[in-house]
Parts: structure tokens; C-alpha cells; sequence
């Protein structure tokens, strides 16, 4: 029973929308507002902040963000809650917070000479919009059949995540992989009878299938799905360098391959409907090591 309720939550979480949100429940009652406030899509990203390591960050750390940093020369090693943090010879790097993440982060810079010095960076909640529904959330564990599908997919997943890149994408501005209307936001919830569904884990983008997808950044493709995964569909990774990597859901068509170097604005699928889709559009999402990060903090209001 232990197993399959981790392969559940695995499951839930890898998917675009929460798996308890796809039972067919009553429609939710009530919303919180947008969260974080128009102030989170507006905020430069390039501003950087001194620390008293002469650690520089471009920005205040923010549920769901993802912050560029540069260290002083005589840094060594960086670790943020003991998630070691790469430096680039250059002293470049990311700081990336995840969609829960504590109030307090704890930043270790260690020195040439030996020292370790302790950041404490105070982290800024957000209001996640969540929507209350009065019933409880159709369904039960998985079936059997599902869960021996779903294994070999979550450790296709979880491999691809742990190729890793020197790609330098991530030193990039990065743009939108497709435009539309926003049909769905990174980190909202549904609370059924009191208990808290998954959450949202990356934008949504609603466009007709065959709409393009561009590559939102540089970065190296590890993993083109072979064939349609049970809840993502045509999924897509591309690995941005540094621990970053964006995930592209329910396409109707992948045109890179795995191992395929991308640039910025290269064509690399199209919308669909594929997976578990309740109609054709995008789902991005990006994960900094283990941590969810808020796609539409790294580029803003779409153009259009």
C-alpha cells in the first residue's frame, strides 16, 4: 500500500493539473485572489541586492521564484538549505525557491581560506489563488494496470532530470514558449471538504492543436517522449544548465530529439490535447534541483 501511495503522489505531482482536480467534482464555490499581485509579473530581474558575504542577488527570495546571483571572487562553495549551488567561473549562478518553501532560507557560502559564513534569507509567501469545493474529491488509489504504466514513465521522468548540461540558457532572458490566453497559473489548489488537492505546478497557455511551441530559453533536450505518457502526453525537457529545466506537456508533435542542442525561439512542438487534457493547450513548468518554479516570474505579462 506504502508504494502505491507514493507512486500517487508522484503521479499528482508530475502531471499538469492535480490529479484530484481531474474527478469530475462539483465546480469550486470560492477563489482567494490572484496571488502574489501584479507587482510579481512586473519586478525588474536584473537588480541585484549586496549581501553581507558580498553574495549579490537580483531580486528579494519569493515563493516560487527564481533568483541570478553573483559571487565574490575568494567563494568556494555555496549551498542554499543543503542543496548544493553551482558557480560559474564567473561567479554567476541561481537561487531557486520552491512553491512551499519556509519562510527562512539559510544560504552557506564557504571561502578560500576555510570560513563558512550563514545567510539567512527571509523568504516572501505568496497568496495562492485557491478554490474551495463542498464535496470531497471523486476516485481512490490507482488501479493496478495504471500504476505498472505509470512506473516506467516516473523513472523516465526522474532520469531525465538528473542529466545535466553545460548549457548556458539559463544566464538568458527567457521568453514565452507559445502565446494564448492564460488558462491556467502556476501553484493554484483546489481544497475538497477540507483537504488540499495538488497544486498547479507550471503555466498554462490555451492555443489550437498544431499551435508552435518555441524553446523559451538555450538548453539540451533530455528526454522526447518515445511515446504519449499516461497524464503529460508528448512530453518535451530541455535542460537550461545549472540545475534548471523546463518540461513541455500534452504536445500534438515534438520536433527536437533527445540530445538535440535548442536556441531560444527554435521551434521545438506543437499544442495538443495529448495525456490527460481536458482541451488543447501548453503546459510549462520548470524545476530548479527539486524545487517548482513559477515560469511567469521569469517572463512577465506576454506580449501581444
Amino acid at each position: 500500500m506504502r508504494g502505491a501511495l507514493t507512486l500517487l503522489s508522484l503521479a499528482a505531482l508530475a502531471t499538469s493539473t492535480p490529479l484530484a482536480a481531474q474527478s469530475g467534482a462539483a465546480p469550486a464555490q470560492s477563489a482567494a485572489p490572484t496571488p502574489g499581485g501584479p507587482d510579481f509579473l512586473t519586478r525588474p530581474f536584473g537588480t541585484m541586492r549586496p549581501l553581507p558575504s558580498g553574495i549579490r542577488l537580483s531580486g528579494a527570495p519569493v515563493q516560487g521564484a527564481l533568483l541570478r546571483g553573483t559571487a565574490p571572487r575568494g567563494v568556494t562553495a555555496l549551498d542554499l538549505d543543503g542543496v548544493n549551488v553551482p558557480v560559474a567561473p564567473d561567479g554567476a549562478f541561481l537561487l531557486g525557491f520552491h512553491r512551499d518553501a519556509p519562510a527562512l532560507g539559510i544560504l552557506t557560502v564557504t571561502l578560500a581560506d576555510g570560513q563558512v559564513m550563514s545567510e539567512p534569507l527571509t523568504v516572501e509567501p505568496r497568496a495562492w489563488r485557491r478554490e474551495f469545493v463542498a464535496v470531497a474529491a471523486r476516485g481512490g488509489l490507482p488501479s493496478e494496470a495504471f500504476l505498472a504504466r505509470r512506473k516506467p514513465e516516473l523513472e523516465m521522468i526522474d532520469a531525465a532530470r538528473a542529466r545535466q548540461s553545460d548549457s548556458a540558457g539559463w544566464r538568458q532572458s527567457f521568453i514565452w514558449p507559445a502565446t494564448g490566453r492564460v488558462s491556467g497559473i502556476f501553484g493554484s489548489q483546489r481544497i475538497y471538504a477540507g483537504e488540499p488537492g495538488s497544486f498547479h505546478s507550471g503555466v498554462d497557455v490555451a492555443g489550437a492543436i498544431g499551435t508552435p511551441v518555441v524553446a523559451p530559453a538555450d538548453g539540451v533536450v533530455i528526454l522526447a517522449a518515445p511515446t504519449p505518457f499516461s497524464l503529460e502526453g508528448n512530453l518535451l525537457m530541455i535542460d537550461h544548465g545549472m540545475g534548471l529545466n523546463s518540461a513541455f506537456l500534452h504536445l500534438s508533435a515534438i520536433d527536437v530529439k533527445l540530445g538535440d542542442t535548442v536556441r531560444q525561439g527554435q521551434q521545438i512542438g506543437r499544442i495538443g490535447a495529448t495525456g490527460r487534457a481536458t482541451g488543447p493547450h501548453l503546459h510549462w513548468s520548470m524545476k530548479w534541483h527539486d524545487a517548482r518554479i513559477d515560469p511567469q516570474l521569469l517572463v512577465g505579462p506576454m506580449g501581444q
